[in-house]
């Protein structure tokens, strides 16, 4: 019998190696072949939920299958967010990650996943800002002023926000670790309770998204000292930044998208320019400006790169402050 030569034994041997990149590469190129679930960690309604359907309704079109959105609310996101971490790395179980995946690690004693280490950046979506507001009684016009105020009067001054450790009440804590200022934190089940007690005068301060308090500034309701962002917003340009008197504050709310770790990296790559090419149409930028947000057309890499200086950022606040879940 004649025995296979060594250099056809070697050819056959390469070219079983090459088949598993064949293989995700062809997968990649009919991606996707069926419909793609869309986790989102919290109920319908809310900024991360409108997100996800105008990203989704965006896919759906121009990839041939629908987009699902599915909503699995429950333990401050981190239900929804296993659920990703948990599912085959084929792309086809998103997580439309939001500022709770990147509190939750350091707000959480135990979770059962690391969300830098499980999950894959896929592309950002939007930056939102947030504005320092303050009830139109309290005497100060600039942070400056505000300052000197609240270490005038230390634990006198009532900082509302939607609930502990969301946005709302860190974007706080880092301030007042930042200017080195005593407030009382006051936690309300949501951030439209909040707003209601401050326009009410029962409390001082807060720190909510643009989107949510910009019609009571322009009102004069309320009285907004900056934008908490590093740089000024189209949408109230006359408003300094907390930056300009607190150097180097930055605080915001990020969205974007990522998938389960070990996801092909063909898809992820498919999955991040057909997100980038959305910030180019002119109805869909539109209607994520009417969220109150600039968009965050990044690479997969510089979206994770992003994920973990604001995960760090945030986990400063938390230790700071000593914040733990209710």
């Amino acid at each position: 019998m004649k025995l296979p030569h060594r250099r056809h034994i070697l050819h056959l041997a390469a070219g079983a190696a090459a088949l598993p990149a064949l293989s995700r590469l062809a997968r990649a190129q009919s991606y996707p072949a069926r419909p793609v679930r869309l986790i989102v960690p919290i109920a319908a309604g809310g900024t991360q939920d409108i997100l996800a359907r105008l990203v989704g309704q965006w896919l759906s079109e121009r990839r041939g299958q629908p987009f699902v959105i599915d909503n699995r609310p429950g333990g401050g996101g981190n239900i929804g967010t296993e659920l990703v971490v948990r599912a085959p790395p084929d792309g086809y179980t998103l997580l439309l990650v939001s500022p709770a995946n990147l509190i939750n690690e350091a707000l959480y004693d135990k979770l059962n996943f690391n969300f830098i280490r499980d999950v894959a950046p896929i592309a950002g979506i939007i930056r939102v800002p947030h504005v320092t507001v303050v009830h139109p009684s309290v005497p100060a016009k600039t942070v400056p002023e505000f300052i000197a105020y609240a270490k005038a009067y230390p634990g006198k001054v009532n900082m509302a926000s939607g609930g502990t450790g969301n946005a709302t009440h860190l974007t706080g804590e880092l301030f007042k670790m930042m200017a080195g200022v005593d407030m009382v934190h006051v936690p309300y089940r949501g951030g439209g309770p909040a707003l209601a007690d401050l326009l009410g005068r029962q409390v001082q301060v807060m720190f909510p998204t643009l989107v949510s308090s910009i019609e009571y500034v322009r009102a004069g309701s309320l009285r907004a000292l900056a934008v908490t962002t590093a740089t000024r917003s189209e949408a109230l340009p006359d408003i300094p930044t907390v930056s300009e008197f607190v150097p180097g504050y930055e605080a915001s709310t990020v969205y974007g998208l990522g998938a389960p770790k070990n996801t092909p990296t063909e898809i992820v790559d498919k999955l991040n320019r057909a997100i980038n090419a959305a910030f180019a149409d002119p109805q869909l930028k539109a209607r994520l400006a009417d969220v109150g947000g600039d968009v965050l057309a990044l690479s997969p890499a510089d979206f994770g790169k992003l994920i973990a200086e604001e995960t760090e950022k945030w986990g400063k606040a938390i230790r700071a402050a000593n914040i733990k879940p209710e």
